[in-house]
């Protein structure tokens, strides 16, 4: 029993940035083991964009972990208090989203985060089922608890009132709004982002102010890393893989991480085991393993959790037909070009040589392929269609040509 509590522990702890009260987090998952009592862990979503990408799936993962160890999660979608928009992290006030927008971008999250949770231990929850009912007496006394000068204290807040950069009042209320949801869901634990941190605590201020006979437990998650391995996960930054990616391009976006960021991978994303990932380090560092086939296995993982059973190895045998015998890279950078251009521009264009009288040298030393076969002709007129121009070993472009 000791050894399963400490595992349960173990990977509960895997890869998290922040712990606020780890042993009311013990107690919960002893009196699971010991007892069968479930508890109860909320994380909340601001349907605010529908569209998932492995970023965002870190906290659903430790959520789906927590479903192991006793826990029914709290999916609690922010319908009442996306209407007024989450400051965390913004310089100015969020645009509000209508209904319809919150509810349809609800609707795509669950379609989604079904494929990591399991729907028969979680509750799908809708704030504005309490928060419309709260009124304007119930909200002057949730305001009663935290003074302007505290909320003064979030670095976001501070930031705008030094820069003279407008604060609705209705900001103020998002905080204390997410709080009271941890009192009407008698949550036992909240999960959230670093970015997070000053409204999960709220939540432990509110269920003291309510005298709900419980604060909440509070476990923040890190920003995973995109492609590049230095910016967080951004759509913006084009460093992402999207849940909704098709099952090639998800596969190639896993391979093109670099071997470091393949562990961060497998820390966050990967449902493997603690002791399964170290034993798959301990084969890379003494050379039992390549890398290659553990970036291998961690990509087939996460197509098998988005396309279902078997369709990573599908994308595999696709990759490799496709571009391990050629050589060629997946993320390469694509232009659109004009029919009849010059491949001396061509080369130019798609930023491969700097110049057209460089691109001329390159090509008659031999240097510059067209679908993996060399050209001698620095006359050539490319016709409509697609093309991979190399130049060299590892210089690629592709461009299409309508």
């Amino acid at each position: 029993m000791e050894e399963k509590i400490k595992d349960a522990l173990a990977e509960i702890q895997r890869g998290t940035a922040e712990i606020i009260d780890l042993e009311g987090i013990e107690k919960l998952i002893r009196n699971y083991f010991e007892n069968g009592k479930n508890f109860y862990v909320k994380a909340g979503f601001d349907p605010t964009a529908p569209d998932l990408h492995l970023g965002h799936t870190v906290l659903i993962q430790k959520l789906a972990t927590f479903q192991k160890y006793g826990g029914i999660v709290q999916f609690l979608i922010g319908d009442f208090t996306a209407t007024i928009g989450d400051p965390s992290g913004k310089s100015e006030t969020r645009k509000v989203l209508t209904e319809k927008n919150v509810l349809d971008n609800a609707v795509s999250y669950k379609e989604q985060v079904f494929k990591i949770l399991d729907p028969a231990k979680t509750e799908v929850m809708f704030n504005s089922k309490w928060l419309k009912d709260l009124g304007t007496a119930g909200i002057i006394s949730l305001a009663s608890n935290l003074t302007v000068a505290r909320m003064l204290e979030r670095d976001d807040f501070a930031n705008r009132y030094a820069s003279n950069t407008p604060i609705a009042v209705s900001e103020f209320t998002y905080p204390l709004l997410q709080g009271y949801d941890s009192v009407a869901m008698n949550t036992d634990i909240e999960l959230g982002g670093t970015d997070q941190k000053f409204n999960l605590l709220m939540g432990r201020t509110i269920q003291k102010a309510y005298n709900i006979g419980k604060q909440q437990a509070v476990l923040m998650m890190p920003i995973l890393e995109g492609l590049d391995g230095v910016q967080k996960m951004s759509k913006s930054l084009n460093n992402y893989i999207g849940v909704t990616d098709e099952a090639f391009d998800m596969f190639g976006k896993v391979l093109s991480i670099s071997d470091e960021l393949m562990w961060r991978f497998y820390e966050l994303l990967s449902t493997k085991s603690i002791k399964e990932i170290e034993e798959l380090k301990e084969g890379v560092e003494n050379k039992t393993l390549h890398p290659k086939d553990v970036k291998d296995s961690l990509a087939i993982e996460i197509v098998d959790r988005y396309h279902g059973k078997g369709a990573g190895e599908e994308a595999k045998a696709e990759f490799k037909k496709v571009f391990a015998k050629k050589d060629i890279p997946t993320d390469i950078p694509e232009f659109k070009l004009e029919s009849g251009i010059w491949i001396c521009q061509a080369l130019v264009d798609s930023l491969l040589v700097a110049s057209t009288s460089q691109a001329r040298r390159d090509i008659n030393s031999n240097a510059v392929s067209i679908n993996q076969q060399k050209i001698t002709d620095d006359k050539l007129n490319l016709e409509p269609g697609e093309y991979i121009l190399q130049k060299g070993k590892k210089n690629f472009a592709k461009i299409i040509i309508k």
